[in-house]
């Protein structure tokens, strides 16, 4: 009997290749190609950026135009709000966010603080479930990046670090050689060597604090959400400004409060 070709992803998962529709594979790859950096792309681009012929990278620019993804002005090419129908339909369904908000917004309540649940997905952290508590907008707290569904670097936040450190030792190294270490900051940590130690250090005390690693005059402290199996699903964070709180402050007020939330998150999944 002929065996099973299967193809693996990044993430471990697999399928077998009979199942894998390529030209949809394809298709979602132009539409990430659009970011924060790159907002407006012509069809060179995307084909570089791609690995895509420049013939086929122009018939999914234009496929995705028809279907309402793109934009374009004949010369280049831009995200519709019509992606957004996917982060909305997964915020309104996700269990996760459902059942954090309110908890979310009850530590706030108690601190004065922001807070939020956050997912790792490859190099990037993405929140899913932010606190909401209004305020004089000479306290409101709004870091760059920590509105719902913004990608984040996994190795310069609180979260990420967090999550990375949830890992076996030969999977972070693994991590940190297939993305590198962007310096963002001064504070960021680029060798390789002391960000593996500085991830086992998280991994032995389960909670992370970063300070301006990805954003000067921000610090955050982050624990592990973990599912019925023990599965690190998420990290909880509470994120403030340093002229406001330091780092005492978060280990001995909130980081109490945060174990505790994570708890009762577990317990509802």
């Amino acid at each position: 009997m002929e065996q099973q070709a299967y193809l693996q992803a990044a993430n471990g998962e697999q399928i077998a290749q009979e199942d894998y529709i390529a030209g949809l594979a394809k298709g979602l790859i132009v539409l990430e190609t659009f970011g924060i950096e790159r907002q407006r792309l012509n069809i060179t681009q995307i084909s570089q950026r791609t690995g895509i012929s420049r013939t086929a990278a122009r018939r999914y620019a234009k496929t995705l135009k028809f279907l309402g993804f793109l934009d374009s002005d004949q010369h280049y090419f831009w995200l519709t709000p019509r992606v957004l129908r996917f982060s909305s339909a997964y915020l309104s369904s996700a269990h996760l966010p459902k059942i954090a908000q309110p908890l979310l917004n009850l530590l706030s309540v108690q601190t004065n603080q922001t807070f939020s649940v956050v997912v790792l997905d490859e190099h990037e952290v993405v929140p899913i479930a932010r606190s909401f508590l209004p305020q004089p907008d000479s306290l409101r707290l709004n870091p760059y990046g920590m509105h719902l569904g913004h990608r984040l670097p996994a190795h310069a936040t609180s979260t990420g670090k967090l999550l990375l450190a949830q890992l076996n030792p030969s999977e972070r190294q693994a991590w940190v050689q297939r993305y590198g270490l962007k310096r963002l900051t001064p504070f960021s940590i680029t060798n390789e060597s002391d960000f593996l130690q500085e991830l086992e250090k998280i991994s032995q005390q389960d909670y992370c604090i970063s300070q301006e690693e990805h954003e000067l005059g921000v610090i955050a402290i982050a624990v592990p959400i973990f599912d019925a199996q023990g599965r690190a699903i998420a990290a909880l964070n509470c994120i403030g400004q340093q002229q406001r709180i330091d780092e005492n402050y978060l280990i001995k007020s909130i980081l109490p409060l945060l174990r505790h939330c994570a708890q009762e998150i577990r317990n509802m999944l």
